[in-house]
């Protein structure tokens, strides 16, 4: 008697759920309630309506054991009813513990991976950034170490442009006394010029507006940086953006080339977009909109000149900063749909 007091080690099946279960349940109390109503019954039907059961001389085996068999039967039905009701019972709660007991497990299962994936994560992220940090600053070492242009000067003094581009829109030289009231401004150095061909980061860049804004005195390179603005409008309303896309690095080489006038596959290395969708939207606004074409095909002229004039005053890595802002992404993206690296 001890031992069926005694719970079971492991806490599930269905020893258990009988151990737990009280001796006498309901569907016992009424499979008994049903035995009792049948054989009185029974005892009604033949001793109260009259009714003589054979005797033992008189009768034949054969009737005795087909009444044994209406009395006794219904009551094993009955009972066998009860013990599978029982057993239902009992495995339904057995059912249910077992899921408690996996959902539990499946909840500390995945609350653990979930505080080791955070231990893991931000070490993975900050790692991959650190290595694509050093990739960068290797790839810009290296221009460094291969520029041999304009060293002795630092890019926040060197000018960036500085060809008087006279003859651009103008169909005649203009007299002296039409720029004397014009207020003369320097040419813009090449740090800032790179700065503004990547335009202001978000509303609070303030230094990014202050080079903007410098850029667009400059003769130089206003015109340039106009002619970006428009083309990057047009596209993000077809949602792209120049963040959005990662090209392949070109050579410093590569603009040099294309700068003094190399097409073709010389230079197809400039044309590092792949992103499919950006490619396809605006080859289709190339064909559609008459506008987004002429924008596009004046801001192709506008960096193809500008950039004859950055390369004679520029390094290998200011080069390299160059192609990396959104406006040369513009220039990569567009130059590969128009055909200009083909």
């Amino acid at each position: 008697m001890a031992d069926e007091k005694q719970p079971s080690s492991l806490g599930l099946g269905i020893y258990t759920a009988e151990r737990s279960t009280p001796r006498i349940t309901a569907v016992e109390v009424i499979a008994m309630l049903l035995s009792v109503v049948w054989l009185a019954g029974m005892l009604w039907f033949y001793l109260g309506a009259g009714v003589e059961a054979p005797s033992q001389e008189g009768g034949s085996t054969l009737s005795m054991v087909i009444i044994m068999l209406a009395v006794l039967l219904p009551i094993a039905l009955i009972w066998v009813a009860a013990s599978a009701a029982k057993t239902a019972r009992i495995l339904r709660e057995e059912s249910a513990r077992l899921q408690s007991s996996i959902d539990a497990m499946r909840a500390a299962y995945v609350a653990q991976q979930q505080s080791s994936s955070m231990d893991v994560r931000p070490a993975v992220v900050a790692k991959l950034d650190e290595i694509a940090e050093a990739q960068r600053s290797t790839e810009t070492a290296l221009a460094t170490f291969t520029s041999t242009r304009n060293l002795g000067q630092a890019s926040e003094t060197r000018a960036a442009v500085v060809h008087p581009d006279t003859n651009i829109d103008q169909p005649q030289p203009s007299l002296a006394l039409a720029g004397a009231d014009q207020p003369h401004h320097d040419p813009i150095s090449v740090a800032d010029f790179v700065k503004a061909l990547n335009f202001p980061d978000n509303e609070h860049d303030k230094e990014g507006f202050r080079t903007l804004r410098r850029a667009l005195q400059d003769p130089n390179t206003s015109r340039l940086i106009r002619s970006s603005q428009d083309v990057l409008t047009l596209l993000s309303q077809d949602g792209i953006y120049m963040d959005d896309l990662r090209p392949d690095r070109a050579k410093p080489e590569l603009w040099r080339k294309f700068a003094k006038g190399d097409r073709g596959k010389s230079v197809a290395g400039l044309g590092g977009i792949h992103d499919r969708s950006s490619l396809a939207l605006s080859a289709g606004r190339m064909k559609q909109d008459l506008v987004f074409r002429d924008a596009v095909h004046h801001f192709l002229r506008q960096f193809d000149r500008t950039l004859v004039d950055f390369e004679q005053n520029a390094t290998d890595e200011e080069i390299v900063q160059m192609s990396e802002t959104r406006t040369a992404r513009a220039f990569m993206l567009l130059g590969r749909v128009t055909g200009t690296f083909d």
